[in-house]
């Protein structure tokens, strides 16, 4: 399963630029540097090590929310949340090579996403999380192939990967919904061995 995102979090054992090393160990090759509420100077300098450590693994490497940072690190893009600054806005800023991806949480979130010309979307949350405050209303499954089958109806084809609480074994019945992909951060730090969980996820044969 190539299509995963990891985003960055920490525990009792990681901190944020670990929790982006033992991912990329594991074989993901699309990094999300996710520091919310810490201070501009400490997620920049995290992100510069980050990105480093995406170059050298051939990953690609994403910032959560920080527009300027995602310019001055030299990050491949910027993932922008409900109440980040709109997508519009921060293309300008960066102009069309930057990948820049959106929060959506509803099939209405999508269409306005899409109009303002996301590169991809994040759309949840699965299930219940306690790796994002102020969380939107759960989707589950038949969430997802509504939003989906909606989304086929108008032929949108953003690329769409399913976050939010998911699980190893969630992740075939999340994938027959057609998303492209999945987004992780708890359920791979929680592991006795997140480069190990991380690798059996990528392994998956989906």
């Amino acid at each position: 399963m190539k299509d995963v995102q990891f985003i960055t979090h920490y525990n009792e054992r990681y901190s944020y630029l670990d929790s982006a090393r033992v991912a990329l160990e594991g074989g993901c090759r699309w990094i999300q540097l996710r520091m919310k509420d810490a201070p501009v100077e400490e997620v920049r300098k995290t992100a510069v090590m980050v990105r480093k450590m995406c170059s050298d693994y051939g990953a690609k490497f994403i910032i959560d929310d920080h527009v300027i940072l995602a310019a001055e690190t030299g990050a491949d893009g910027v993932h922008l949340g409900k109440s980040d600054m709109p997508v519009s806005e921060a293309r300008k800023i960066l102009g069309p090579s930057y990948i820049i991806g959106g929060t959506a949480n509803t099939f209405d979130d999508v269409c306005f996403q899409v109009e303002s010309g996301v590169d991809y979307l994040g759309i949840g949350p699965y299930r219940f999380t306690s790796t994002k405050k102020n969380l939107s209303p759960v989707l589950g499954i038949d969430g997802y192939r509504k939003i989906i089958a909606a989304m086929k109806a108008r032929n949108m084809s953003v690329p769409v990967y399913a976050i939010g609480g998911i699980e190893f074994d969630d992740i075939p019945e999340i994938m027959r919904t057609g998303v492209c992909g999945i987004a992780l951060s708890g359920t791979v730090l929680r592991a006795s061995d997140p480069a190990a969980e991380m690798a059996r996820i990528i392994s998956l044969d989906i």
